[in-house]
Parts: C-alpha cells; structure tokens; sequence
C-alpha cells in the first residue's frame, strides 16, 4: 500500500488518485473534512476513472447516512485504491498549510483561525512557526491576542500565510 507523506514519490501509485479524495484523506486524518461530502468526492472520484467495490459504495450513501458508515466505506475504499492515511502529525502540519492558503485568499474569518486548537500543532519549519504564532489560542482570546489593532493583525497574518505557501513542506503532492 503507497503511503502519502512529505517524502512523495511521483511513480506512486497514489500519483494517479482523484487529487480530491487524497486530500480528503490528509484532512480526514485531523477531523478537517466533512464527512458529508465524502460520498460526492467519491462519486466524483469514479467519473475519473478510479473504480473499486467500496467506492462505488461509498459515493452510493447519502450525506446523510451514518456517519460510522462513510467512515468504514471511506477508509475501505482508500485502502482498496492504496492510499493509505498519512500520519496524524504531518496531516496536521498540511491542515495548518490549507489554512495559511485559505487566509491569504480571503476566505478565513477570524473567529475559524482560532477555532481548532492549532496550538496543539507540531510545527517542524520557521514558516509553519510564524504562521501559527499570529493565530489566536481560542476564540475567546481573540480579543487578548489582537489586541485592538485587527487590521496590523490581519496584515501580519497575510505575510506569514504567504510565507508558509510558498514553502510548502507536506501534503499530497500531484
């Protein structure tokens, strides 16, 4: 079974995946996706080719179904197609990335910033350090940590999520 991690090898072959459903694996591993939509990425993940039993169960459910049933089809259907779930500490570390990516494209309110413990994050590269360290603790430190100057935090915030997208370190490399 291909392991994903930040020693990716380009003849994997993960290398052929729906890039989709291996993300959804990096963020499943730290509670980052819903499980939801994982029936549509699966579906999503047939029209492109990839085909196993479980997947085609798997984008069969509705959103709605249980939720320990999208988890066993979904982990089924990964390890059916080889992809294996990365290790919590280096998904973790691509979550952290993700959201660097999202802050520096507008697309991050504040109060999400603060809202998934990030202090808890392993962080291996000066980028990931500087990033995680504007990041406020939880959202009712929001207001202790910025300070009254939202706007010089918000600035700060954008260079250090550009830094650490420029760097990128870990993740599904496609």
């Amino acid at each position: 079974m291909a392991a994903i991690d930040d020693t990716y090898e380009s003849d994997s072959p993960v290398g052929s995946a729906y890039p989709p459903l291996v993300e959804a694996a990096w963020l499943y591993q730290v509670d980052q996706v819903r499980l939801e939509d994982l029936p549509m990425t699966a579906a999503r993940a047939l029209a492109t080719g990839m085909d196993t039993p479980t997947l085609r169960e798997l984008a069969g459910l509705p959103g709605r179904a249980d939720c320990r049933d999208i988890r066993d089809a979904f982990e089924q259907a990964l390890e059916e197609l080889g992809i294996a779930l990365p290790d919590h500490h280096l998904a973790r570390r691509y979550a952290l990335r993700r959201l660097a990516t999202r802050f520096a494209a507008g697309e991050v309110v504040l109060a999400e910033s603060a809202s998934d413990g990030w202090s808890e994050t392993e962080v291996e590269t000066a980028e990931e350090q500087a990033f995680m360290a504007l990041l406020p603790p939880c959202t009712c430190c929001i207001e202790y940590t910025l300070g009254l100057d939202e706007a010089a935090w918000k600035a700060q915030v954008q260079i250090a999520a550009r830094a650490l997208v420029s760097h990128p370190t870990v993740g599904p490399r496609f």
